[in-house]
């Protein structure tokens, strides 16, 4: 008797995960169709939050900027990360140990920190020197962004890569192949699993950032996470909903293309082995 109930409260508990994990976001999608003048304030079905967070200049406007910024972030993040990844897991040693230990540092800095540091920062690059660059809110928020996100990168490839043999990438070495050659043909496509989840993950923490995205933002080029927190205080509309839901389908669709990318990706690294040694 006991061993069956242990049997049937391991089937049952997943289902009280999932429910705790995806309730809240369900409790969203269903009060974006709230026809109400405020979230909490239930008014029928309808699509009136939509049509208001379409149509508000102020909502289409932090939404661009933050998936302008998170793109930024993503692609600066990937590239620094990627790199720095890779040359940690190929090149082990004492220095590779220090600058671990520097890119660990950087993730466990509280971001509070972070965003005081940063904002005298950008107004000396900007002001005092000059360089009008750094007053510009978008070049702000990717740089700002990517300083965690790099270090996530890094450490996600490095990850991947220490387990990944250096084999292939010797055997196109032995088939005269250059060294830009074997880096796109052969280690990108080994690395290119742990190089889309950093992308993913560098823009999903760029595009839901509160802390550093409210000091480091200028007029004009509010993100959306800090509209949304300023939106609270004066209470909550259907729209801030509806317009969350439609980047929660965005989310999914970007998650179901680097699924399809990574799974044309299986295999290529051999296909390029081939490609080489058939061209020599």
């Amino acid at each position: 008797m006991l061993e069956r109930t242990g049997e049937w409260a391991l089937r049952i508990w997943p289902v009280f995960v999932y429910l705790f994990l995806f309730l809240p976001i369900g409790y969203i999608v269903v009060y974006s169709f709230n026809n109400g003048r405020l979230f909490l304030s239930w008014a029928g079905f309808g699509l009136n939050g939509y049509r208001s967070a379409l149509t508000d200049p102020q909502v289409l406007s932090s939404v661009a900027t933050s998936f302008k910024a998170a793109a930024g972030a993503a692609i600066f993040a990937t590239v620094l990360g990627s790199l720095a990844g890779l040359s940690l897991a190929r090149h082990t040693g004492r220095w590779s140990k220090f600058f671990v230990v520097l890119l660990a540092l950087v993730m466990v800095t509280p971001e509070i920190m972070m965003a005081i540091s940063e904002l005298p920062w950008f107004v000396s690059l900007g002001v005092d020197h000059h360089l009008s660059i750094f007053n510009n809110g978008i070049v702000r928020l990717i740089l700002s962004h990517s300083l965690f996100s790099t270090a996530v990168v890094a450490f996600i490839v490095r990850a991947r890569m220490s387990g990944v043999d250096e084999t292939l990438e010797d055997a196109a070495a032995d088939l005269y192949a250059p060294p830009i050659r074997r880096f796109f043909q052969i280690t990108l496509p080994l690395m290119l699993p742990a190089v889309v989840a950093g992308a993913l993950m560098a823009f999903t923490l760029s595009l839901d950032d509160v802390i550093l995205s409210s000091f480091v933002s200028v007029e004009g080029e509010t993100p959306w996470p800090v509209y949304v927190f300023s939106a609270v205080r004066s209470g909550l509309r259907p729209e801030v909903a509806s317009m969350a839901t439609m980047m929660l389908l965005v989310t999914l669709l970007v998650m179901g293309l680097a699924a399809l990318v990574l799974r044309r990706g299986t295999g290529s690294s051999l296909r390029a082995m081939q490609g080489i040694a058939g061209g020599r």
